[in-house]
């Protein structure tokens, strides 16, 4: 073992009491009892220091709806862009590497320019228009569960709906799904602070491999336009300077991963809590038409992304903290829908609640592109288990999250129908 894999846990551990020391409270993303169940730690923060200094993170962390939601909204005063940071040589480095520009991480004029060119793509009519599609994709996928009496709802629907359905919409053909997914998966990766440096690694590869084969496809669409999202986007790019191949390409890319990942988690950490809730699953059966405040529910109770992030771009004062120009603020999404201030009872898990006005999505100009379409082959996942499924019912008492900070989401989940 190396000098510095020896050293870097004390580093961490000197840190953290630092921290617990000047406040309180701590807050280490890393901790396996924290990406486990993150809800006790926000808790301690909203009450204890609600607009915290991480050393750890070298950041600003926000834990109560208000700021987050202001910060959200003021791409003014926040940035997107992380490479304005004032961070450590390493800590920068670190961030940047292999790390491409997309629209997810631009501020405006870039990022308006780009989102203009899919915003068509992913208005609410033309995401219902794919409803009849998502229902049969669906229902392909239920047929082939091998046996309800056991089986894992992440492999068997988490995974592969919302995979096939960004890859229906890009234009990819369906022979192609499988590795879609496994370039999905790596590049997911590259958005937590949790990866290894072997995952940094493939996920550098993945994006070279989905570059190549996304340019296979261009070309083919250059000569021979279809009726999907590439089809549209070759075009605008051929029409003029709004979109250069290589903002294409990595348009393409964080496509794949927006319109997989957090729709995955969305299904799977929804899933477990109705499964948990038994009461509020009964109510959800006894009513179908409270599926889409079920779906917005779910959404805040386990929120899909957890946190996101901005760069300050003046000094400014935030309850009752300076920040300096250049200094990250991580905001932490699942705090913010859990802060009794915004939401009565917010620990509870209520399909009837009257505030629906949840940060899982995010706010302002970044607001996810894609949150009709997550909303959709959410309520259509969920509706068709229920259909299908009288007597689901948990098999662990234990279900295993990935090691992810940003992306919140299960390894598996097993369950099955009772006799």
């Amino acid at each position: 073992m190396s000098l510095r894999r020896l050293i870097r846990p004390i580093a961490i551990r000197t840190m953290v009491a630092w921290e617990w020391w000047q406040s309180g409270v701590t807050y280490n993303p890393l901790s396996p009892r924290v990406y486990t169940d993150p809800y006790p730690t926000y808790a301690a923060l909203r009450a204890k220091d609600p607009v915290h200094w991480s050393p750890l993170m070298e950041s600003w962390v926000c834990a109560r709806y208000a700021d987050v939601d202001a910060i959200l909204r003021d791409h003014k005063r926040f940035s997107n862009d992380p490479r304005t940071r004032d961070l450590t040589r390493t800590r920068r480095r670190a961030a940047m590497e292999g790390m491409d520009p997309s629209m997810l991480f631009l501020d405006p004029p870039d990022h308006t320019r780009l989102r203009a060119l899919v915003n068509k793509a992913f208005t609410p009519q033309t995401i219902l228009a794919l409803a009849p599609r998502i229902r049969t994709i669906m229902a392909e996928l239920l047929d082939q569960i091998p046996d309800p009496t056991a089986f894992d709802l992440m492999e068997t629907i988490a995974y592969p709906l919302p995979v096939i359905v960004i890859a229906e919409l890009l234009g990819v053909p369906p022979q192609d799904h499988a590795q879609f997914k496994v370039w999905s998966d790596a590049r997911a990766r590259s958005l937590e602070p949790t990866m290894k440096p072997r995952e940094r690694a493939l996920a550098i590869e993945a994006g070279h491999a989905l570059d190549a084969y996304f340019l296979n496809i261009i070309q083919a669409r250059r000569k021979e336009p279809h009726r999907d999202l590439i089809s549209a986007l070759v075009a605008a790019e051929e029409a003029g300077e709004t979109l250069s191949e290589r903002e294409l390409l990595v348009m393409l890319r964080l496509l794949l991963v927006a319109g997989n990942e957090t729709t995955t988690n969305l299904i799977g950490n929804g899933m477990l809590a109705l499964l948990r809730h038994p009461e509020q699953l009964q109510a959800l059966r006894r009513d179908p038409s409270l599926m889409p405040a079920a779906v917005e529910e779910l959404l805040r109770y386990d929120a899909p992304v957890q946190v996101d992030g901005r760069t300050t771009r003046e000094e400014i004062e935030i309850g009752g903290r300076h920040l300096m120009q250049g200094q990250s603020v991580t905001l932490l999404i699942g705090s913010a829908n859990h802060d009794a201030d915004v939401f009565s009872h917010p620990q509870r898990l209520d399909i009837t609640r009257k505030e629906t006005s949840n940060l899982s999505f995010g706010r302002g100009i970044h607001h996810c592109l894609g949150a009709p379409l997550a909303r959709l082959e959410g309520r259509v996942a969920f509706e068709m288990l229920l259909e299908r499924f009288p007597h689901l019912c948990l098999l662990t008492e234990h279900p295993v999250f990935k090691d992810n900070v940003v992306l919140r989401g299960l390894k598996e989940l097993p369950i099955g129908t009772m006799a």
